[in-house]
């Protein structure tokens, strides 16, 4: 899957565990493809450049906005000693004019024989703070599609939900569709299943057009209906809790 921009125009279904139940589908465009090769990109779609849909490597890898793309992964690897992978591909949401906002974007990381051997899941809140989530297993070997990857969660993502308890990942990716879920449990069995699957497909003015005239606020309908579903918890009577100071590392293994 090189040389080439993908469009993985996907569903995202979340569902609260807990007293205060909430559930909720969007539809939801991503784009996929490798930020370290020339790629063959359509004509409406624009790299580091301003266009109708593009993507700037200062969006992903570091804070939002002072990324430096998929040269901070390699950092991160380096600085975790583990071995630098022989591609890797980014799963983020693309700018849609000239505005986004990523929620969680993927770093997938493949080895010599194309096999996923590390994952960084980025996550983003809407007060533009950011931490990441380097997934592997504890033997190294290649992520499976069963394979139930854990971390500690750090990071305050929503005043509705606490932010100690635990993550696991479980990632399904594959030539033609992804499949990403994970759960947060905190320690009062509340928390959230997050789920995002799709279609993998070239990405092409007639994708980026039919994605204009779907979705055609991009990512701020995404962070619209965020809000949107932080209300309805609030309506419901849920706890709002006040934002913690961020981690002092980006980065928890």
């Amino acid at each position: 899957m090189t040389g080439e921009v993908f469009h993985v125009e996907s569903q995202t279904w979340h569902g609260r565990k807990g007293v205060v139940s909430n559930q909720f589908r969007y539809s939801i465009d991503y784009i996929l493809l490798n930020t370290e090769e020339p790629v063959r990109m359509p004509y409406l779609f624009r790299r580091n450049k301003l266009g109708l849909c593009s993507l700037f490597d200062r969006d992903y890898g570091g804070q939002p906005g002072h990324g430096s793309g998929s040269q901070w992964v390699r950092k991160v690897l380096q600085q975790f000693r583990l071995p630098q992978p022989e591609r890797i591909m980014l799963l983020g949401q693309p700018r849609f004019w000239n505005y986004v906002f990523n929620p969680v974007s993927f770093w997938l990381c493949y080895n010599s024989k194309s096999e996923l051997s590390f994952v960084i899941a980025e996550v983003t809140n809407t007060f533009g703070e950011r931490h990441s989530y380097l997934c592997h297993n504890s033997d190294y070997k290649p992520i499976a599609t069963q394979d139930i990857l854990s971390a500690n969660k750090v990071h305050y993502v929503s005043p509705f939900q606490k932010i100690e308890g635990s993550y696991s990942f479980r990632f399904d990716i594959r030539n033609n569709r992804i499949g990403i879920w994970i759960d947060f449990s905190d320690l009062t069995a509340g928390g959230v299943t997050a789920t995002l699957t799709g279609r993998i497909k070239p990405l092409t003015n007639a994708s980026i057009l039919r994605a204009m005239m779907k979705r055609p606020f991009g990512s701020r309908r995404v962070l619209s209906l965020i809000h949107w579903q932080a209300f309805k918890l609030w309506w419901k009577g849920e706890r709002y809790r006040i934002r913690p100071e961020p981690q002092e590392t980006d980065v928890t293994r």
